[in-house]
């Protein structure tokens, strides 16, 4: 079992460059489509903990009913936004990424590098070209 966790969209292209981070150091991570099968509310509530931010920071914008929902009004409180991120799990902001040295909403996707327990093996390119590690495997 990987000591990764990573809970991931594969429509998103930072979700794809930060699991083909993980991937360059040489980890397979256990990968949770979030949107198939989403954390419980107990799970949730503890990927927010442990990255130690307001439930607010977990909340994406773009291409949710955040809008629709009003969810920018300061009436929702931390267990209401987490129960409408539990009706809609696309309101869950990706990747959140799990590893014995923390947990991180890695945006933008070098945030994973601060957390692998493994170094890079080689060079890696984000898909739109932008060089991320070189080939030494440094942090460009």
């Amino acid at each position: 079992m990987s000591a990764i966790t990573i809970y991931h969209n594969p429509a998103c292209g930072t979700s794809r460059n930060v699991l083909g981070l993980i991937r360059n150091s040489g980890e397979e991570p256990v990968i949770v489509e979030y949107l198939k099968t989403p954390p419980d509310r107990g799970t949730l509530e503890r990927l927010i903990a442990a990255m130690g931010v307001p439930v607010r920071d977990v909340l994406r914008v773009k291409g949710t009913p955040y809008e629709a929902l009003g969810l920018g009004d300061p009436k929702w409180d931390d267990d209401a936004l987490i129960g409408f991120m539990l009706q809609y799990p696309i309101l869950i902001n990706r990747p959140i990424v799990v590893t014995p040295l923390g947990t991180r909403l890695c945006r933008p996707s070098e945030t994973v590098l601060d957390i692998l327990p493994s170094p890079q093996r080689g060079a890696f390119a984000k898909e739109d070209g932008v060089p991320v590690v070189d080939g030494e495997g440094r942090r460009v």
